[in-house]
């Protein structure tokens, strides 16, 4: 019998709710547990989804808070100099937005989509 899968599942939210929480924290409007929250209860959802559509082998480590490759220079710890000096939410987000003492990262279109990723 074949079994199926999903490789990934959009993490945003039905009603964008990471997106929302995101734009909260950069305002300096919430803190970041918050952020972490919204994360936590989007997994969770998407997990039950999947579970609840009889999924064989539900997606996982597919969430990103901002871009994957990103997720993954920082697993790898692939920082450039410019950002070594932070670390955590600062470190991540700073890498992928800038702040005022460094640029952010370069992006590049994923082929011919509006979707962009973290060029290292």
């Amino acid at each position: 019998m074949s079994k199926n899968y999903v490789v990934g599942f959009p993490r945003i939210g039905e009603q964008r709710e990471l997106k929302k929480g995101l734009e909260l924290y950069w305002a300096g409007k919430t803190d970041f547990n918050e952020v972490e929250k919204v994360a936590s209860v989007l997994k969770k959802r998407h997990w039950m989804y999947q579970k609840e559509a009889g999924i064989d082998f539900i997606s996982s480590n597919d969430f990103s808070l901002y871009d994957t490759v990103l997720d993954t220079a920082v697993m790898l710890g692939a920082i450039p100099k410019r950002f070594q000096t932070l670390d955590n939410e600062a470190l991540y987000f700073s890498m992928a937005r800038g702040n005022k003492d460094a640029v952010a990262m370069e992006m590049t279109k994923w082929f011919n989509t509006n979707y962009h990723y973290i060029v290292r």
